[in-house]
C-alpha cells in the first residue's frame, strides 16, 4: 500500500460520504462509523444524498454524531442512492469534482458496488481524492471475500425459501425459487446447500440443459421423493417459463416464486453490521493518512485495501469444490 502524509496545511479537513447502486443491508453501519470515526479525529462530514446523482444537483447535508445515532439496525441506506448517467459522462465528472471543491471537501468515501468504484476512480481523475467501500449483496466483488449486505440477503433468501419447501411438500409439487445476484451465484449457491436444494442453477456453471433437470426430477420421483427445490439466480433467470416447460415434461405440478426486492432490505445481521463498521472505520482511516484510490476488502481475515483499478480487474469465480460439494449434497 502506498501511503503519503498530509502536511497540516493540506491535511484532510473535511470527508465526504455517498451511497450509491443498489441499496445493502449493512450500508447504514458503515455510514455511521464513518462519520463518528472522522468527527472523532476532528474532522467535518459531509453526507450527500442520492448517490452521485445527489452529488451533481449539490444534495449536501452536514452530519453530526446525533444523524447517526439508531440507524445501525436499520435496512437501506439514510442518505438514499440513485443511478446517475449524467456522471459517466466527463462533463459530469468535473462537474461534480467542482461541487466537492464549493463545498471544501477534501476527500470521498463512497459505498456501492464495482459502478461505485468506477465512479470513485473519476473523482480521482478530476483530483478529487476517494475511498471505495464493497456494499453489494451480490458478493462479486473480487478483490474482497466479504460485502457488505451479502449475509442479510442470503439468510433472507434461505429463510423465504423455507417457508416455500413447506407448502411444496404438503402439495407435493417442484419449486422453481429464484433469488438476486445479477450475474453472480452466490445467493444461489449458498441457498442451494443451505436449503437442501435438488438442483442448484447458476451463472457461472448452467449449461441451460433443462433435460438434466427434468431428468433428476423423474428420477427421484421412481425413489419416492415426492417435492423438489430448483434454486435459480437472478442471472439465469425465466423461472415462469421454465416452470410451464418442467411441468409439461414430468407431469409434476411446478411453480416458480421470484423473491426479488425483498432480499434487499430488513435489519442487518451482526456480522453485516460488524463488518460494515469496521470498513467504514477503515476507510476514513486511510483517507486521513493521505491515501487515495483504493478499495477495503477482507481477505484471510484482515481487513486490508487494494487499488482500485486493480480491484476492478480482478477476476472472480465460484469455488470448484463448494460447488461439486453442492452437486453431491443434493443427491
Amino acid at each position: 500500500m502506498i501511503e503519503r502524509e498530509y502536511s497540516n496545511e493540506h491535511r484532510i479537513k473535511t470527508i465526504g460520504i455517498l451511497t450509491s447502486g443498489g441499496d445493502a443491508p449493512g450500508m447504514n453501519a458503515a455510514i455511521r462509523a464513518v462519520v463518528r470515526k472522522a468527527l472523532g479525529n476532528g474532522i467535518k462530514v459531509k453526507g450527500i444524498k442520492k448517490g452521485y446523482q445527489g452529488l451533481l444537483n449539490e444534495e449536501i447535508i452536514d452530519m453530526e454524531r446525533h444523524d447517526v445515532s439508531d440507524i445501525i439496525q436499520r435496512g437501506g441506506t439514510i442518505l438514499g442512492t440513485a443511478r446517475c448517467a449524467e456522471f459517466r459522462e466527463l462533463e459530469g465528472q468535473i462537474k461534480a469534482a467542482e461541487v466537492c471543491r464549493k463545498h471544501k471537501i477534501d476527500g470521498m468515501v463512497v459505498i456501492g458496488g464495482d459502478g461505485t468504484y468506477r465512479g470513485a476512480i473519476d473523482l480521482v481523475g478530476q483530483g478529487v481524492n476517494a475511498i471505495g467501500v464493497p456494499a453489494t449483496i451480490d458478493l462479486d466483488i473480487a478483490c474482497t471475500e466479504y460485502t457488505i449486505g451479502f449475509d442479510t440477503a442470503v439468510n433472507t433468501a434461505m429463510e423465504a425459501i423455507d417457508k416455500v419447501r413447506d407448502t411444496s411438500s404438503s402439495h407435493e409439487r417442484c419449486s422453481i425459487i429464484e433469488v438476486m445476484g445479477r450475474n453472480a451465484g452466490y445467493i444461489a449457491l449458498w441457498c442451494g446447500v443451505a436449503n437442501g436444494a435438488e438442483d442448484i442453477l447458476i451463472p457461472e456453471n448452467y449449461d441451460f440443459n433443462e433435460q438434466t433437470i427434468i431428468n433428476n426430477i423423474i428420477a427421484n420421483r421412481k425413489k419416492g421423493k415426492t417435492h423438489h427445490i430448483i434454486i435459480n439466480a437472478e442471472g439465469i433467470g425465466h423461472s415462469t417459463s421454465m416452470a410451464r416447460r418442467i411441468e409439461a415434461a414430468t407431469g409434476m405440478e411446478t411453480r416458480a416464486t421470484i423473491l426479488g426486492y425483498m432480499q434487499r432490505g430488513g435489519s442487518p445481521t451482526c456480522k453485516d453490521r460488524f463488518y460494515a463498521s469496521i470498513m467504514g472505520a477503515y476507510a476514513t482511516d486511510i483517507l486521513c493518512r493521505g491515501v487515495t484510490n483504493r478499495v477495503v476488502a477482507y481477505r484471510h481475515g484482515e481487513f486490508i485495501d487494494f487499488d482500485i483499478k486493480e480491484a476492478l480487474a480482478m477476476q472472480k469465480k465460484i469455488n470448484d469444490y463448494q460447488f461439486e460439494v453442492s452437486r453431491l449434497l443434493s443427491q
